[in-house]
C-alpha cells in the first residue's frame, strides 16, 4: 500500500505581520521534520502566510492588495528553499497571488522536496460577498512520486462537488 504521511498544522498567523508569520511557519515546519521524521507533507490553514487578522477582528483596508505576491517570486523562493532544506512536500495554505494583469487570486501551492513549485491552484469558489479575490477558472492535480496524483482545493471549494469531480477526472492516467 502507498501512504502519504501528512502533518496538518493547526496554526495561526501573527496578525498583520508577514515576516513574523513566515518565521513562525518556517520554525513549525522544521520542528515537524525533527519530531515526526515519517511525515512527508506539511500543510497549514488558508492564507496563513498572508498574515490576516482574526476572523472577527479588523483588517487594515487594502490588506489583500498590500500582501499579494507574485508567483514565482520572493515568497515562493523562500518556500522552495524551506522544502529543499527539510525534504518535505509543502502545501503552505494559500497566498494572495498577484497575476501579471493585476488581479489578485487566493492561490494554493504545492512545493516538492526538491524545492520546486509543482502545482498552483487558484480558488474557484471564493465565498461571496466576503472574499474579494478573483475566482480561478480551473482545477489542479499533480503527482507525488511513488504515492499518486493529488489535487489542491481551498476551503469553500470543498462545498461544491464539482471540485472533487474535476480533480478525479484529471487524476485518471491514460492507458496504452
Amino acid at each position: 500500500m502507498r501512504t502519504l504521511a501528512i502533518a496538518a498544522l493547526q496554526t495561526t498567523p501573527v496578525p498583520h505581520d508577514v515576516e513574523a508569520t513566515w518565521l513562525r511557519f518556517a520554525e513549525q515546519v522544521r520542528t515537524t521534520r525533527e519530531l515526526f521524521p515519517h511525515v512527508q507533507l506539511v500543510t497549514v490553514p488558508e492564507l496563513l502566510l498572508a498574515a490576516e487578522g482574526p476572523l472577527l477582528g479588523r483588517t487594515p483596508a487594502g490588506w489583500m492588495e498590500q500582501v499579494a505576491t507574485i508567483v514565482p517570486g520572493p515568497l515562493t523562493d523562500r518556500l522552495c528553499a524551506l522544502a529543499a532544506e527539510t525534504g518535505l512536500w509543502l502545501v503552505p495554505g494559500s497566498v494572495f497571488e498577484r497575476a501579471d494583469d493585476g488581479r489578485v487570486f487566493n492561490a494554493a501551492l504545492a512545493v516538492s522536496p526538491r524545492g520546486e513549485i509543482v502545482a498552483r491552484y487558484r480558488k474557484v469558489f471564493p465565498r461571496r460577498p466576503y472574499e474579494k479575490a478573483t475566482p480561478g477558472t480551473g482545477f489542479t492535480v499533480s503527482d507525488i512520486p511513488d504515492v499518486g496524483r493529488v489535487g489542491l482545493a481551498v476551503c469553500y471549494d470543498g462545498s461544491f462537488p464539482e471540485t472533487v469531480r474535476q480533480q478525479g477526472a484529471r487524476s485518471v492516467r491514460p492507458t496504452g
